[in-house]
C-alpha cells in the first residue's frame, strides 16, 4: 500500500482513503454500487494468495507492512494504543489466522472444499450443482475490545465472496482500516479493494448506520443485548442478521481435579489472560460437590486455596490501568459480596493491591463477575447441572472440565445439553484451532447462501457449470529457479511429520522409484479434482460398473487413487487390480458384468488378447479408461471394432508427485487434456530456454501445485512435453488445454543424432499396420552404438523388412547408420519378455543400457 494513500482521510473505501464527507457521499449510493460488484464473481483462490501474501509481510520482520501496521497499533495521538509487544502480538495472531493453511482447514470445515464458490455436484449420479454463494452486502459492526475481530471478520467475509461494509469505533486505533488495504494491496487485479470498505466512526452517527443497514444482505454484529437490538431495529425485513452478542464461561471442576495443583494453576493463568476480555474466559468456577451439607466448607476451602495460585499467576502478568467505570463495578461487586458474608452466603479473598479477588458463594446460580482477575467460587453439583445452567443457555460459551476421562465424557454431556456451546481442557478456555465453529455456528456458512441449480441429462459429462460460463482465475505461477525431481526429494528431507501422511512411490518407469507425500486433506482434494475429470471424460457413475484393474501394491499410487476417485463419485466398483492370472481377471469381469475398465494401455492390451475370446464372448466392456501410457490408433482400432469398446479415454493425466494434473473430456481427441487449474498453475516454457514458448508451440510443461501443505512444489518441470491448444473446447468448457507430446525422455542421443521413440512408433503403427507394443534398446558396440526396436512376435512381420521401413521413414536413423555411426537392427519377443518397471507394470519405451555397457 502506498502511505500516502492514507494522509487522504479515516475511511477505506475500495482502495483508497477518504475523508467524513466523502464517505457520507458515496455510503448514500451504496444499493447501486453493490449491485455493480456483486455482478463479478471473486474467487477464493484470489482470497487466499493474497492473505498468504499479507501473512508473510506480517511474519517478517522489518518488512515495510508490519512495520506500517505496528505504527497504527501505537495508534494517534488523539487515542491510546497498545504497547509494542502486545501490538506484535496482534500482527502474529492475525499472521496466523490468515496463512492459507489455516485458511483451507476453515473452507474445508465450514463450506466442504477449497472452492465453495463453484457450483459442482455434490452427488455425481445427478445432475444437480451447489454451491456456497455470497449472501451480498454484508454489513460488519465490529466490537471495541478486540482488535483482531474486525479485520478478520472481515477476511471471512471476503472468503465467503461479500462486499464487505465494516464499521470500527472511532475509539479504536485504524488498524483493521490499514491492514485491510494491505490485503488490498496483495492483490493486483483490484478484485478485493472493490469489496472492501472499512469506515471508522461512533456509534451516535445513526444516519450513516442506517444508511449502511438499508442496504445490507446480513448485518454482523458483537456486543451485549442492547447494542444488538439497537443495530437490530435499524436492519430492514428479510436482512440476516448475525448476532456475535457477549458470552459468558466457566470452569467445572470434579473433586480430583480441585484438589490438583498443576489444574489450579492453569486456570489461573486463564482467569489472568486478556483481563477476561474474552468470552471463553472463565468467569465462575463449579465444584461438582456431592453433598450438600459439605458444600459451604468445600468452596471456602477450595477458594482460600485458589486464592494463593492466582495471586501467583497474578504477579507474572502486569496489570494495565482501570477505567473509573471499570474500578466502580469491581468495587460494587466486592463490597455487596463482604456484605453477604455476614450472612454466611459469601466469602471475599483478594489481593491488598486490588489487583485481583476470588468471590466464593453458596448458592450455584451462573452470575457474571466483573472481570479483570475476578472470579467466583460456587457449587453444582452435577445432577443439578440442567437446572442451573439451562435458564442461562443464551449466554453460555465455553466450559472448562476438569476431571478424569470418564467424568470428562460425563460432564462434556451435562454442560451441552444445557447450552454450552464449546468444552475445553482448564488451562485451555481461550486457545482455538482453525475452522473452529464460533458461539455454536460456522461464520462462513451464516455469511453465505446455499444455491443450486437442476439440470437435465445434456449436462451429465459436465462436473462444473462455472466451467461452461468463463474461465477461472489461475494465479500466476511465481518467480524463482525451475525445480526437478532431485529438488522435490531433497525438500521431503526437512519435511514436517504433520504434512506427510500419505506416501507413494513412483512407477520408476523414467528412472529410479521417487518418494511422494501428501497430508490426508491435499489427498481428498486432489482425488475430488480428478473425479470431477472422469466425469467429464464420460463415465456415469448412475450405470457404470467399473472394474479398476491398475497395478497395486509397492507403495504405487494408481490403484488406490482410482479407487478413491470412484468412491467420491459414489461409483459401483470392482477393486480387482492387475495380476498374471489374466483368465481370473476376466471370470471376474463376467461375473460381476464390469461394462467399464481401468488400468494401463499395456496390461489391458495384454488382457484382451489373452482372454480375447471371453471377453468377445461377453460383449460387455464398453468403456477403457486408461493411464500412464497411450495407445496407439492402430490398438484403439482393435478395441473398437473388434471388441466392441465405445469409449477409450485418459482417466488422467498426472504424475506420482504432483497428483493429477489434467482430464479429458469426451471431445478431447489423442492426449490433449484440459488442465485441472483448480489445483495447479501451468507454464509452458521453450524446450532450450526458460523462457515461455510461443504460443502453440511444443514446450516444457512445468507446473507449480497450489493446494500442497507443506511443500512448495513451485515450477516442478515434470520432464513432459505439450503445447498449448487455443480456443474453447468443443464440449463448451473454458478450461484451457494441452497436448501431450511426450517425455524428454523419449528423445535420446545416439550416434550425434536425436531419435525420438515415438516416432518409431508412429512408423510402425502407419507403415507397418503394427497394432503392438514397442521398445527401443540402446547398447554399446565394439565399434559403434548400437539401436534395436523390439516388436510383439504375435503382430510383428519381416524383420528385414521392417528394418527397411525404419530406416526410410526415420531420416535421422538412415543417415546414422549410413555414416557408419550407429548399427541398427529389429527383433521381435513374446510380450512377456518386454521390460517394465515393477511396481506399475508399465512398459519402459527405452531401455538406455549404454551407461551399463560403458
Amino acid at each position: 500500500m502506498n502511505p500516502e494513500l492514507a494522509t487522504a482521510g479515516a475511511h477505506f473505501w475500495q482502495g483508497s482513503f477518504i475523508d467524513d464527507e466523502e464517505a457520507a457521499r458515496r455510503l448514500a449510493e451504496l444499493p447501486e454500487l453493490a449491485a455493480r460488484v456483486l455482478a463479478e464473481p471473486l474467487p477464493t483462490e484470489l482470497v487466499l494468495s493474497a492473505c498468504q501474501q499479507l501473512a508473510d509481510a506480517l511474519g517478517t520482520p522489518g518488512s515495510p507492512v508490519r512495520t506500517r501496521l505496528l505504527a497504527e497499533l501505537a495508534g494517534p495521538t488523539d487515542i491510546s494504543g497498545v504497547d509494542p509487544d502486545e501490538a506484535a502480538a496482534t500482527l502474529a495472531e492475525i499472521a496466523g489466522a490468515i496463512a492459507r493453511p489455516a485458511l483451507e482447514r476453515k473452507l474445508r470445515r465450514e463450506l466442504g472444499g477449497l472452492r465453495p464458490e463453484r457450483l459442482t455436484r455434490p452427488d455425481a449420479r445427478e445432475t444437480t450443482f451447489e454451491a456456497w454463494a455470497p449472501v451480498g452486502l454484508l454489513v460488519h459492526i465490529a466490537p471495541g475490545n478486540a482488535a483482531t475481530v474486525a479485520p478478520l471478520s472481515v477476511i471471512e467475509g471476503l472468503l465467503t465472496g461479500n462486499l464487505n461494509v465494516l464499521k470500527t469505533s472511532s475509539a479504536d486505533t485504524p488498524l483493521a482500516q490499514h491492514l485491510l488495504a494491505e490485503l488490498a494491496a496483495a492483490d493486483p487485479t483490484g478484485a478485493l479493494a472493490r469489496r472492501v470498505i472499512a469506515l471508522r466512526f461512533p456509534s451516535a452517527r445513526t444516519e450513516w448506520l442506517r444508511l449502511m443497514c438499508g442496504a445490507a444482505d446480513a448485518v454482523a454484529v458483537w456486543g451485549g443485548e442492547a447494542a444488538v437490538r439497537s443495530v437490530s431495529e435499524l436492519v430492514p425485513d428479510g436482512c440476516r442478521l448475525v448476532e456475535w452478542g457477549h458470552r459468558i464461561s466457566f470452569a467445572y471442576l470434579t473433586r480430583d481435579a480441585w484438589s490438583d495443583r498443576a489444574t489450579l494453576d492453569a486456570l489461573a493463568a486463564d482467569v489472568c489472560r486478556f483481563e477476561q476480555q474474552a468470552c471463553s474466559s472463565p468467569q465462575v468456577i463449579y465444584l461438582d460437590t456431592e453433598d450438600e451439607a459439605d458444600a459451604e466448607a468445600e468452596v471456602f476451602a477450595f477458594a482460600e486455596r485458589f486464592a494463593a495460585h492466582l495471586a501467583a499467576a497474578s504477579a507474572e502478568l502486569p496489570r494495565p490501568d482501570l477505567e473509573p467505570a471499570e474500578h466502580a463495578e469491581i468495587t460494587t461487586t466486592e463490597l455487596i459480596a463482604r456484605l453477604e458474608e455476614h450472612l454466611g452466603l459469601t466469602r471475599v479473598l483478594a489481593a491488598e493491591d486490588g489487583s485481583w479477588r476470588v468471590l466464593a458463594d453458596t448458592r450455584p446460580a451462573l452470575a457474571a463477575s466483573p472481570l479483570h482477575r475476578s472470579v467466583w467460587v460456587k457449587p453444582l453439583p452435577r445432577a443439578s447441572a440442567m437446572t442451573v445452567l439451562r435458564p442461562m443457555r443464551r449466554y453460555l460459551q465455553t466450559a472448562a472440565v476438569g476431571g478424569n476421562r470418564a467424568d470428562v465424557a460425563r460432564l462434556s454431556q451435562a454442560v451441552l445439553a444445557a447450552g454450552v456451546l464449546r468444552v475445553t481442557p482448564v488451562g485451555g478456555m481461550l486457545d482455538s484451532y482453525h475452522g473452529e465453529p464460533h458461539d455454536g455456528v460456522y461464520a462462513l456458512q451464516r455469511y453465505s447462501r446455499r444455491v443450486s441449480v437442476r439440470t437435465d441429462e445434456a449436462f451429465a459429462t459436465t462436473a462444473c457449470l462455472d466451467d461452461l460460463a468463463a474461465p477461472a482465475f489461475v494465479p500466476a505461477a511465481p518467480e524463482g529457479p525451475l525445480l526437478d525431481k532431485a529438488g522435490v526429494q531433497e525438500q521431503l528431507r526437512t519435511l514436517a511429520p504433520e504434512h506427510a501422511h500419505l506416501h507413494f512411490r513412483s512407477g520408476g518407469s523414467t528412472g529410479a522409484p521417487a518418494l511422494s507425500v501428501f497430508t490426508n486433506a491435499d489427498y481428498d482434494t486432489q482425488m475430488r479434482a480428478s473425479a470431477d475429470g472422469l466425469l467429464s471424460a464420460g463415465f456415469d457413475p448412475a450405470r457404470d460398473r467399473a472394474a479398476n484393474l491398475f497395478y497395486c501394491g509397492g507403495m504405487y499410487g494408481s490403484f488406490i487413487s482410482f479407487f478413491s476417485i470412484l468412491e467420491r463419485l459414489n461409483a459401483t466398483q470392482l477393486p480387482i487390480a492387475a495380476g498374471p492370472d489374466h483368465a481370473a481377471t476376466a471370470e471376474a469381469l463376467v461375473t460381476h458384468r464390469a461394462d467399464t475398465v481401468f488400468g494401463m494401455p499395456s496390461y489391458l492390451w495384454q488382457l484382451f488378447h489373452d482372454q480375447g475370446e471371453v471377453l468377445r464372448g461377453y460383449g460387455g466392456i464398453r468403456k477403457v479408461f486408461y493411464g500412464g501410457e497411450h495407445f496407439t490408433a492402430e490398438q484403439r482400432r482393435v478395441l473398437t471394432e473388434e471388441f466392441g469398446v465405445e469409449l477409450i479415454r485418459s482417466a488422467a493425466y498426472g504424475s506420482t508427485d504432483l497428483g493429477p494434473l489434467g482430464y479429458q473430456c469426451t471431445h478431447s481427441e489423442g492426449s490433449v487434456h484440459h488442465v485441472l487449474t483448480d489445483l495447479h498453475t501451468l507454464e509452458i516454457l521453450a524446450p532450450e530456454a526458460d523462457r515461455p514458448a510461443p504460443a502453440g508451440q511444443p514446450g516444457r510443461l512445468v507446473f507449480t501445485s497450489r493446494t500442497r501443505a507443506g511443500q512448495r512444489l513451485e515450477r516442478y518441470q515434470i520432464g513432459d512435453l505439450g503445447r498449448a491448444v487455443e480456443g474453447v473446447c468443443p464440449c463448451g468448457s473454458h478450461t484451457p488445454r494441452i497436448e501431450l507430446l511426450g517425455r524428454y525422455g523419449d528423445v535420446v542421443r545416439v550416434g550425434t543424432y536425436f531419435l525420438n521413440v515415438r516416432r518409431f512408433i508412429a512408423v510402425a503403427q502407419e507403415e507397418l499396420g503394427y497394432r503392438g507394443e514397442l521398445q527401443l534398446l540402446l547398447d554399446t558396440g565394439e565399434a559403434r552404438e548400437h539401436a534395436t526396436v523390439r516388436l510383439d512376435q504375435q503382430y510383428a512381420q519381416d524383420g528385414p523388412a521392417a528394418r527397411a521401413a525404419f530406416l526410410t521413414a526415420v531420416p535421422e536413423l538412415g543417415s546414422a547408420v549410413d555414416e557408419g555411426l550407429l548399427d541398427f537392427t529389429v527383433e521381435t519377443a513374446d510380450s512377456a519378455a518386454f521390460e517394465r518397471t515393477p511396481t506399475s507394470g508399465k512398459l519402459r519405451t527405452v531401455i538406455d543400457r549404454r551407461r551399463l555397457t560403458s
